[in-house]
């Protein structure tokens, strides 16, 4: 049998020189600056692609669809706020200590964010989008368009805390 030692050992190996290297596709303008943690639901925003790797055929097609799904990197976290181990989401202590990856925070291992979100409409390398949930200045790293066939299939099963932390991210803000 094959002991931790030697998983950890070979996985070292699988990485060596790997690294990743990804560059954004655009960039969201927002009239969010400030990474609030709820009333997402009537943000209008935009994403422009970068003019010098794109022009509208990158586009072509897209607004035949409602919805894009939407890949960014939280690029305001710093390193030392990325979770690596369990907390309660958002700082509550009347919500359980779940891992990292059992909740959507920004301060994840690579930082990345993914949000669907509906598509108001494109001209030439812009897409202007209702409720992203990325604040001014987000380097985007993909945009793909939304497909039921993509979403969830069979029933969606989530803990209750869950609905309490996202009951006003959607919510329209308070004026």
């Amino acid at each position: 049998m094959t002991d931790k030692h030697e998983l950890a050992a070979e996985g070292a190996e699988r990485r060596a020189g790997t690294g990743v290297v990804v560059e954004p596709v655009g960039w969201v303008s927002s009239p969010r600056a400030q990474p609030l943690d709820d009333e997402w639901g009537d943000v209008i925003s935009t994403i422009t692609l970068d003019p010098a790797r794109f022009d509208a055929r990158a586009l072509v097609g897209l607004a035949d669809f409602s919805h894009v799904e939407v890949v960014y990197l939280f690029h305001r976290v710093e390193a030392s706020a990325v979770q690596m181990t369990a907390r309660h989401p958002r700082g509550n202590a009347a919500w359980p200590q779940v891992g990292v990856f059992a909740q959507r925070a920004k301060g994840r291992p690579n930082r990345i964010g993914v949000s669907v979100c509906e598509l108001l409409g494109v001209q030439g390398i812009t897409l202007t989008l209702l409720a992203l949930d990325a604040i001014d200045g987000t380097p985007v790293l993909d945009v793909k368009p939304y497909m039921s066939e993509f979403a969830a299939r069979g029933e969606v099963r989530q803990p209750a805390w869950s609905h309490e932390l996202m009951a006003a991210y959607w919510e329209r803000a308070r004026r």
